[in-house]
């Protein structure tokens, strides 16, 4: 699948790169690639890639030995690659490494290679790492760390979405409390008693408003979970649970309509997604220690893989996913619903998207002064 976008009026493509985004299974990798080519306004095109599903020695073999590779890819499903090379690949998520340096080895190494995350493959492998600070990356003259992650809200796109939404909603009384529930990342885990607790504290809080509440679940919610949080929620309310593809998904309608948000804390796109508004934002913790944390013993174990990745990996391959929750609430951008996890302090920490958007478009121009 390939798509492209339209450059401003000041740009045409004869001096602007020719830029390729690969995009895979993972919508939050894809919307901050999307994000960033939007932002820098250049025209580009999607290189959709469809990953084999290998257990998770064979990729990191694929990965770490062959790291200039489309082995990890199925080439009949993805978008074709071929000549002519573009000047500048964005990237994102480890999978799509091995095929953005694949391409650069194709055009000659004339290719520019813009990663965002955190990369897998040595530092040096890219021209720009575009990263946040929850993936403890060294710094380094090819690495840009911004406070939060990049996206594609706008009022624009939010305006339009709930001017679509508005008249199916209009039925529901105000304020009206979005949910946007996430699910299982690393070692937060949205358990059946996690989801309960966090259905009664917002069906509390929307009692005592006598307003409604808007609840979407995410590609990760495990589908128990969002029945489990449904069940406690007897106010009125308005229910979406995610399909793949679907184009009619009510979540940046949400985001525009609704009075207040709340956000489960593991997921770092839509808090900031969430904060960008400047409505009030609650965080519902999910992550180790909070309470209703039993799962079967594969879970245990990828709690326990976690940890130990944690405590003696290398700090770049370690990641803390609840910082972006952290500086949020230290920023004043946001508070806890229910209880804060316990055993943390964080000082007051800038979240400016803007200037880290502004600033982010500046580093990738310079690479083609």
């Amino acid at each position: 699948m390939t798509g492209s976008s339209a450059a401003p009026a000041d740009a045409t493509e004869c001096s602007s790169p020719s830029t390729w985004l690969l995009t895979g299974h993972r919508a939050g990798d894809n919307n901050q690639v999307l994000a960033l080519a939007e932002q820098l306004g250049w025209p580009f095109e999607v290189k959709r890639l469809v990953h084999r599903r290998s257990k998770l020695l064979t990729r990191l073999i694929s990965r770490q030995l062959f790291g200039i590779t489309l082995a990890g890819i199925e080439r009949r499903r993805c978008s074709e690659l071929a000549p002519p090379w573009p000047d500048l690949v964005i990237s994102a998520g480890r999978d799509s490494e091995p095929v953005a340096r694949w391409i650069r080895r194709q055009s000659g190494d004339t290719t520019r290679l813009v990663h965002i995350g955190r990369p897998w493959a040595p530092l040096s492998a890219f021209d720009l790492v575009i990263t946040t600070p929850q993936y403890f990356l060294p710094p380094r003259p090819n690495v840009l760390t911004n406070a939060l992650p990049l996206h594609r809200i706008t009022p624009a796109r939010l305006a339009e979405a709930g001017a679509h939404w508005r008249s199916r909603l209009a039925h529901l009384p105000r304020p009206r409390t979005a949910v946007l529930v996430g699910g299982d990342s690393g070692s937060f885990v949205l358990t059946r008693e996690r989801a309960r607790r966090l259905g009664r504290l917002v069906q509390a809080r929307v009692v005592r408003s006598g307003g409604s509440v808007l609840v979407s679940s995410s590609a990760r919610t495990p589908p128990a979970a969002f029945e489990a949080l449904c069940v406690e929620l007897s106010v009125p309310r308005h229910l979406y649970r995610w399909r793949p593809g679907d184009t009619d998904n009510p979540y940046l309608a949400y985001l525009a309509l609704a009075d207040e948000l709340v956000v489960t804390g593991e997921s770092a796109s839509m808090l900031t997604e969430a904060s960008v508004t400047r409505k009030p934002l609650w965080v519902f913790d999910i992550g180790p220690g909070a309470g209703g944390g039993h799962r079967p013993a594969r879970w245990d174990l990828r709690r326990l893989r976690n940890r130990l990745a944690n405590r003696f990996s290398p700090p770049r391959m370690q990641r803390d996913i609840g910082d972006v929750q952290w500086r949020l609430v230290a920023s004043g951008r946001a508070r806890w619903l229910g209880e804060p996890p316990a055993g943390r302090v964080v000082r007051a920490a800038r979240c400016d998207t803007r200037e880290d958007a502004r600033r982010t478009v500046r580093r990738v121009r310079a690479l083609f002064e």
